[in-house]
């Protein structure tokens, strides 16, 4: 377990304790830094504190942090569609059908087993042994674009992106109806359904802030192929959104029709287009999935 321990000097005090402590150990997100405090690993002046503790000039602030976990979850050598890679970051393809992180009933052929045997241990450890690596995820049934972070330090920064909404996400979708308006934007808080536990919906009193631009690419007689980008990545958020306005996603099997025309497993959602700035040298980096095979031939019939 490593330790460290630090005087307070002039121009630290009156910072807030987890504040700091996340500008001295940048490897640390901060939401981290709070768990290990709530927990009794940082001490000031031999004595626990809160979070919010006002630090003092000459306080002494011990900091002890544990030893990463390892996983328990375990490498697989599952093929991965790689679009981007280097030392810090990884982009991949993810295929229909694949669940992101371990849970309940998929304990094996997720994407982390998958990129547990690819990054060989080089991933990062911040959301603990179950989503090594993982800061965002799209659902079971979503294809395309999502990133991984190989340390720490890229972790916190990508992280950091989707909090301040600076990511560049945009998807691929064909909807239900014809779409009237070229554009447009959908601002509706997300909450759980109060009916319906399992569901999303559009919760005005217990729902946090969402956002949806979206855009016409073509119509057809009875549905719209758009683009989303999305401003929050609240879950389900363009499932959600596009019924809201009366235009659920083809396929959807919790908020569409139950009976299409076409036989398809889950909604025809796609993340197209990642960009974000690079972690460390904080160049702009843009990566498109390409449309996959069930889309493009839905496409070609329609």
């Amino acid at each position: 377990m490593e330790q460290f321990s630090y005087q307070i000097g002039i121009g630290e005090d009156e910072e807030r304790l987890d504040k700091w402590l996340s500008g001295t150990v940048p490897t640390l997100s901060r939401s981290y830094i709070q768990k290990c405090i709530k927990e009794g690993q940082v001490l000031v002046n031999d004595s626990p504190c809160k979070a919010n503790y006002r630090l003092r000039v000459d306080d002494e602030v011990a900091f002890q942090i544990p030893e990463a976990v390892e996983p328990s979850v375990e490498a697989e050598n599952i093929p991965l569609s790689v679009l981007y890679e280097d030392e810090d970051v990884l982009v991949v393809d993810k295929p229909k059908g694949m669940v992101v992180h371990p849970a309940p009933g998929h304990y094996s052929g997720t994407l982390v087993n998958a990129v547990l045997y690819h990054c060989k241990g080089h991933l990062s450890g911040i959301n603990g042994v179950l989503r090594p690596g993982i800061v965002h995820r799209i659902d079971r049934d979503t294809t395309g674009s999502l990133i991984v972070c190989k340390n720490d330090l890229s972790h916190r920064e990508i992280a950091g992106q989707l909090g301040a909404h600076s990511l560049n996400r945009s998807y691929r979708a064909i909807v239900h109806g014809t779409v009237k308006e070229e554009e447009g934007t959908i601002c509706a808080p997300i909450g759980r359904d109060e009916k319906d536990r399992k569901r999303m919906a559009v919760n005005e009193k217990n729902g946090k802030e969402a956002v949806t631009h979206y855009r016409v690419l073509q119509r057809f007689r009875d549905f719209t192929y758009i683009e989303c980008r999305l401003e929050t990545g609240r879950t389900h958020q363009i499932r959600v959104h596009m019924t809201s306005i009366g235009h659920p996603l083809l396929g959807d099997e919790i908020y569409g029709p139950r009976k299409t025309a076409f036989r398809l497993e889950g909604q025809t959602l796609h993340a197209y287009c990642l960009g974000f700035i690079h972690p460390v040298n904080r160049e702009y980096i843009e990566v498109k999935a390409p449309l996959p095979a069930y889309f493009s031939h839905l496409l070609t019939v329609l």
